[in-house]
């Protein structure tokens, strides 16, 4: 048959089938082979995900190391706990306001001197690392869950003033820093106490709230990335500060995939074989996304309930607020945190000056 200009050949039935039959065979030898190699390949797709995460990029830095030990003194007045240390030759006072639920002992390890303390893994190397350049901490309990004003800033005034004459610290220049509510209470206290500078650590301050003296100190906010809201804040407060020509910095903490090395570093008495099963159980239980990072924060998964589930640990396990506050550090929402210590005392010490 003829159409057009081209001629069109009729393929018997057989021969057809007989092609057909070869190309199916072909195509399934060719998918078997793909399986063979793809069973013998050690790293599948899942795999080789998981052996990039364990060198991430933005991985935080190892823990420095300290010659400076823990040595601290504890007493009781107007109702609050006080814990201190003052190195040899110390160049300056630094007062440390903790955040809600939070207390003085948590900055400090456990001791004979302070049997209660717990050694938070981030307020302990703040603390270490504050020591470690000769600045005498103070540390003070709030008498409730979080920090008040009015008769408790008085308090809080009252112990300073009386602590530093105490132990003949008046030349030295003071500085003050405060997280989340106790971030709050710095920056009223600010206003009372001639600090030579500050540092509000994700809080924003209450300066809508206060009158902002000529002599407010400067002021650096560190805080973290995806709590938007309080970033827009700080900004404005910022802006507000400027305008009274007081010094402003900022320094903003990213998020970072949580891995087992680094958290057995971080949490003193963590064996490493329990954080690797930790985030194994992070992977398993669907907390982490597809490249490492935590869905939520650790407040809000229920880490410990899967590794008791496993046996991994039990009930009473001591570390769960130790590796919560790691785990919050990873998401970089609302933490206290070490990991800009070496900027957060660059800032205090560019404001090193006698009182």
């Amino acid at each position: 048959m003829w159409i057009g200009s081209e001629k069109t050949t009729r393929i018997p039935f057989h021969s057809s089938f007989k092609s057909r039959l070869i190309v199916l065979s072909s195509l399934g030898l060719i998918l078997f082979a793909s399986f063979l190699l793809i069973k013998q390949n050690p790293f599948t797709n899942s795999e080789s995900e998981i052996k990039t995460l364990e060198n991430p990029q933005r991985l935080p830095q190892n823990l420095p190391t300290f010659s400076t030990k823990f040595n601290p003194s504890l007493y009781h007045t107007n109702g609050t706990e006080v814990i201190y240390q003052i190195p040899n030759s110390p160049k300056a006072v630094l007062f440390i306001a903790h955040g809600c639920t939070i207390h003085a002992y948590d900055f400090w390890d456990k001791s004979p001197n302070c049997p209660h303390c717990t050694g938070l893994p981030e307020e302990r190397i703040f603390v270490l690392q504050a020591l470690e350049r000769n600045m005498a901490v103070l540390t003070i309990s709030s008498l409730g869950e979080c920090w008040t004003y009015g008769r408790e800033m008085e308090n809080v005034e009252w112990i300073i003033q009386n602590w530093i004459q105490s132990n003949k610290l008046e030349n030295l220049p003071k500085f003050a820093i405060g997280a989340s509510s106790g971030g709050y209470f710095v920056s009223a206290l600010a206003t009372k106490v001639e600090f030579s500078s500050i540092c509000i650590m994700i809080a924003e301050g209450v300066f809508e709230e206060i009158d902002i003296p000529k002599n407010y100190p400067p002021t650096l906010f560190v805080h973290m990335v995806k709590d938007k809201i309080r970033a827009s804040k700080i900004r404005s407060n910022m802006a507000e500060l400027m305008e009274k020509k007081i010094e402003v910095k900022e320094i903003r903490c990213e998020e970072f995939p949580p891995d087992a090395g680094f958290l057995a570093k971080r949490v003193l008495g963590l064996e490493t074989e329990l954080t690797v099963k930790l985030i194994e159980v992070l992977r398993e239980k669907g907390f982490l996304d597809q490249k490492g990072y935590l869905k939520k924060d650790g407040r809000n998964i229920k880490w410990k309930e899967a590794l008791v589930e496993k046996k991994l640990i039990d009930e009473k396990f001591e570390l769960f607020r130790h590796i919560n506050e790691e785990l919050n550090l990873a998401f970089a929402y609302h933490e206290y945190t070490s990991l800009k210590n070496d900027e957060i005392f660059e800032w205090f010490e560019s404001h090193m000056k006698g009182n």
